[in-house]
């Protein structure tokens, strides 16, 4: 797998940080990340790789390359939507670019970016091509809750979705989207309406609902449209709610919502906003599929934050 030749931009400096899980996806992105710092190589970069067994001890890795001397011209992470969250949050307040190799079960964010999927010499080549063009530009959400401050790029969710990424994340099989399907189905008999307290941009209400997310993105669970008309660079956020349902009205929904065809029901409620207050007792908050914490939270948007190599 080698690039063709590139001369690297004369702007461009310092390394490729490469960091890579082992663990994500079942070990799914080892052999992509060997890929990708090959591939780097071969086009004339340093790079330097981060490996290891866990996803807290990479955090501090990439937490102490970024703190040190050394020069790092892109942060690139290899794996799915939980590597893409490592590197938002690595990245807060920093200048340095991040480029992402999809090689995950959902790939949410990267399917809101365009990047090739299951490709990681057609991710390596747009993660070149945007070191010279300049990448782009997109908005993070932040998160706070429990006295700390989170950042997300995709969908923060509070409710039926989170307790299925619960369910799901404690499951070894089966591997892929059919375990989010899988741990969906099994949720939903037992699952109850939440009563929520929600305020945005200063208006408040109380909200009985199934679930309540917070989207910077379009989709979750590797492809479920939730908010299809989410833009990552507007400066708004997405406020996702869906009403108590039966379960045989949720499954007649459901299969709609792969395609964004469910937004025209009255259950569904969509609405621009930049601040979200959320409260509900029992319910954990998701983002971008990595487990925040209980509510409360406050939600706003960082308009074009981050500088992606997209």
């Amino acid at each position: 797998m080698t690039p063709p030749e590139r001369p690297r931009s004369s702007a461009a400096q310092g390394s490729i940080v490469l960091a890579v899980n082992p663990a994500a996806s079942f070990g799914r992105s080892r052999g992509a990340g060997d890929k990708a710092a090959e591939y780097f190589r071969a086009a004339g970069w340093d790079v330097v790789v981060l490996q290891a067994d866990g996803y807290e001890p990479l955090v501090t890795l990439v937490q102490q390359v970024l703190a040190s001397d050394a020069e790092v011209a892109a942060l690139v992470v290899v794996g799915g939507d939980g590597m893409i969250h490592l590197g938002v949050n690595a990245l807060a307040g920093h200048q340095v670019p991040l480029g992402i190799i999809p090689s995950g079960t959902g790939n949410d964010v990267a399917r809101l970016l365009g990047l090739p999927l299951n490709d990681p010499a057609g991710a390596c080549q747009r993660v070149l091509d945007a070191m010279v063009a300049g990448g782009r530009r997109m908005d993070v959400g932040r998160v706070r809750a429990g006295g700390k401050t989170t950042f997300f790029a995709g969908v923060l969710s509070a409710g039926f979705d989170a307790a299925v990424n619960e369910r799901a994340n404690s499951w070894r099989w089966p591997r892929g989207k059919g375990r989010y399907n899988l741990a969906m189905l099994r949720e939903l008999g037992s699952f109850r309406r939440i009563e929520y307290r929600v305020c945005a941009d200063g208006v408040c209400w109380d909200q009985g609902a199934l679930l309540i997310s917070v989207a910077n993105g379009q989709s979750i669970g590797g492809g479920m449209r939730i908010t299809p008309d989410a833009l990552p660079d507007d400066g708004w956020l997405d406020l996702f709610v869906v009403e108590p349902l039966s379960r045989l009205k949720f499954l007649a929904i459901f299969p709609k919502v792969f395609a964004g065809k469910h937004t025209s029901r009255s259950e569904v409620m969509i609405r621009r906003v930049r601040k979200v207050h959320l409260e509900a007792e029992g319910v954990v908050a998701y983002a971008d599929g990595e487990r925040l914490g209980a509510l409360p939270a406050d939600i706003d948007v960082l308009p074009l934050a981050l500088h992606v190599l997209a």
